[in-house]
């Protein structure tokens, strides 16, 4: 942690050090933010997912071969053990739904949204608006294909709600989702959490 102090300053790893930070979802998205935010040297992630490893995971997701038919949140913090021993994590092997992500959310100060398809993103996001309406939401929208990356982008929908992604491009529509484009969207998703917790907003 002193390494990461004399790189951030010592004020700015303190806010990192101190916040917990919940990853909803442990795919593409998930696992590449879970992991960015390790390495920043944030303090507490919350892991939470419901899915296994899969071998079609492999080429854009987080996990080893080795891995396969592991749950999500145990084979995430194991490599995240190995990473960056200095952050706590806590992990919720469950799908969330309007019923429970109370339940699972509140010990975070921000909420990072990296869930699969437009009905589950669209609970978890309408879900944080309405029942944790003081909490800081970054979620995504749209990564897919081979479209160029600088049309990723991240933009401010309200005082605490954040969106990145290009907010076109569907899975069902393209190749597919490609390493590189969702990695990109899920750096934009980890610098915006970086940047609430160092007090630089978005306009």
């Amino acid at each position: 942690m002193d390494a990461l102090a004399e790189r951030h300053g010592a004020e700015l790893q303190r806010r990192f050090s101190e916040a917990t930070v919940a990853v909803c979802g442990l795919g593409g998205l998930g696992s590449n933010i879970a992991i960015a935010l390790a390495r920043a040297g944030v303090g507490k992630l919350i892991l939470i997912d419901y899915d296994k490893v899969d071998i079609t995971n492999l080429h854009r997701q987080q996990y080893k071969a080795n891995q396969i038919g592991l749950y999500k949140t145990d084979a995430l913090a194991d490599n995240l053990a190995e990473i960056a021993p200095y952050t706590e994590i806590t992990t919720i092997t469950v799908k969330l739904s309007e019923d429970n992500l109370t339940t699972y959310l509140k010990d975070a100060d921000i909420v990072c949204e990296a869930l699969d398809n437009a009905e589950a993103k669209a609970m978890l996001v309408n879900g944080v608006l309405e029942q944790l309406p003081g909490y800081f939401l970054v979620a995504a929208s749209g990564m897919a294909g081979m479209d160029t990356p600088n049309t990723i982008k991240t933009r401010k929908i309200g005082k605490r709600f954040y969106l990145c992604g290009d907010e076109v491009s569907d899975v069902a529509d393209t190749i597919g989702l490609v390493a590189p484009r969702v990695m990109l969207c899920a750096a934009h998703q980890a610098q915006t959490v970086l940047r609430i917790l160092a007090g630089e907003y978005e306009v």
